[in-house]
């Protein structure tokens, strides 16, 4: 069963952290993935996997968040062409953003977990 608390977390911290760090280059946002991963890792503790799971659940909810920002903002301005434009684009960033997440949260949640558990 997923902590949710930690999960929404998760997402909040990792739109924070991702845009705090994205001064530094194009390493910043990967480097406040992998800083948001370790703290819901931290949270929710139990291990190295339990905290790379809740990790990458929430850059996949971040992911499943702006695909259907996409859609619903691509309908307002474009009607139907704009739906399937950002049906496809969302659906694309979806499958981006939980290869993102697997790797940077992943890593920083099993960090987490691993040295609360």
């Amino acid at each position: 069963m997923a902590n949710w608390g930690a999960v929404i977390v998760g997402f909040v911290l990792s739109i924070i952290l991702s845009w705090i760090f994205g001064i530094f280059g194009s390493w910043g946002p990967y480097l406040g993935l992998l800083i948001a991963g370790f703290i819901v890792g931290w949270i929710v503790g139990d291990g190295a996997l339990n905290g790379a799971w809740h990790a990458a659940l929430a850059g996949a909810f971040g992911g499943i968040v702006l695909a259907i920002l996409a859609v619903i903002l691509g309908t307002l301005f474009a009607g139907a062409a704009g739906f399937l434009a950002g049906l496809f684009a969302g659906i694309v960033y979806v499958i981006v953003l939980i290869i993102q997440s697997l790797v940077s949260m992943g890593i920083g949640g099993a960090i987490g977990g691993a040295i609360k558990g």
